[in-house]
């Protein structure tokens, strides 16, 4: 690969008349610049965009670590994060932390020695930050991040779609609900479930703790809770509806559903939350709580660019509201009583 040196020799003039000619910064005599233009259409040399970076303080490049992109709802937001930054002008670098905090530590590391102008970040750890509370490079916070951190963030109301899944099934008549959370202690989840289950118990329906199961987000997790809460139980004793706190999870128990001939919607209703693309090409079509992944992948990248162009600004937060997307896997309730 040509170097700057290589452009010179072959021009005939110093390395610091090449970088004059290619960055502009003070003019050069007609015959030098075309021979160094020629030179590097010769040689075929592409200047560094580090060395540039350096000189100017900006790199064009965000930093953006999510927990895993297998997670169709993770990399629909990466893209909606993506496509907005693209259209700035900036180049987007995705690091998968898969929830292991000395992974992340070390991607915070790399991003911030290739000098990102930004971070976007779905999880957030307190060992990560400075004396200040916050991390000495602009960063916006997304989906899992902790809400009490003076750094700007841009969620779901967790709660209000738990509520929104929660009502629904109330409206079915549905009266044995069994709900699949996410990994324990999850505060994401934690708020989903908390929404759930104080609407039905405004509703006089209870949650019991036993039909209450933890997963991990994924369709085998939701697969296997679902297994333990219908496989063996009297038809009149298993739940006749399941809300799970992700798509995938639900997709998880339709699967479940379909092996052991318990027919969606009629005898078990299934609701999901994320709207992912998949939900709607299942069968059947998923009902879920949709929070339109692109909006919020936009939103958190306008954030994120205000914030580098201007880091006076004080912390924002945004919660977006999530909404019910009525489909085929949620129906009354056979012969209620």
């Amino acid at each position: 690969m040509a170097t700057i040196k290589d452009v010179a020799r072959l021009a005939g003039v110093s390395y610091t008349t090449v970088s004059h000619v290619l960055n502009q910064t003070r003019p050069v005599s007609s015959d030098a610049r075309e021979r160094v233009l020629a030179a590097v259409k010769e040689l075929d040399y592409v200047p560094s965009a580090l060395a540039r970076s350096l000189r100017s303080k900006v790199t064009g490049s965000i930093g953006l670590i999510i927990p895993n992109n297998t997670n169709p709802y993770f990399s629909e937001l990466a893209r909606g994060i993506e496509d907005h930054c693209y259209g700035a002008g900036y180049s987007v670098i995705l690091c998968n932390s898969d929830d292991d905090p000395d992974k992340q530590r070390d991607y915070l590391q790399v991003l911030q020695t290739k000098h990102c102008d930004g971070l976007i970040i779905a999880t957030l750890n307190q060992a990560d930050l400075n004396p200040a509370g916050k991390l000495d490079i602009p960063t916006v916070l997304l989906d899992r991040a902790p809400k009490e951190l003076d750094i700007d963030l841009v969620s779901t109301d967790n709660a209000v779609g738990g509520s929104l899944a929660a009502r629904h099934l109330l409206d079915l008549r549905r009266c044995r609900v069994a709900c699949i959370a996410g990994p324990d202690g999850l505060e994401l989840s934690d708020e989903r479930v908390r929404g759930f289950r104080q609407t039905l118990e405004q509703g006089g329906l209870a949650l019991a703790d036993s039909d209450l199961l933890h997963a991990d987000f994924s369709g085998i997790g939701g697969y296997q809770a679902a297994m333990r809460l219908l496989q063996g139980r009297p038809a009149d004793q298993r739940p006749d509806a399941i809300f799970c706190c992700n798509d995938m999870m639900a997709i998880g128990v339709l699967r479940a559903a379909g092996e052991l001939q318990i027919e969606v919607p009629g005898e078990l209703s299934v609701v999901g939350f994320d709207d992912i693309e998949l939900a709607q090409f299942v069968h059947p079509p998923l009902t879920t709580v949709a929070q339109n992944t692109r909006k919020l992948g936009n939103l958190t990248a306008q954030f994120l660019l205000e914030r580098i162009a201007d880091p006076s600004l004080p912390a924002r937060r945004e919660t977006v509201a999530p909404q019910l997307q009525l489909r085929g896997s949620t129906a009354p309730r056979v012969n209620p009583t």
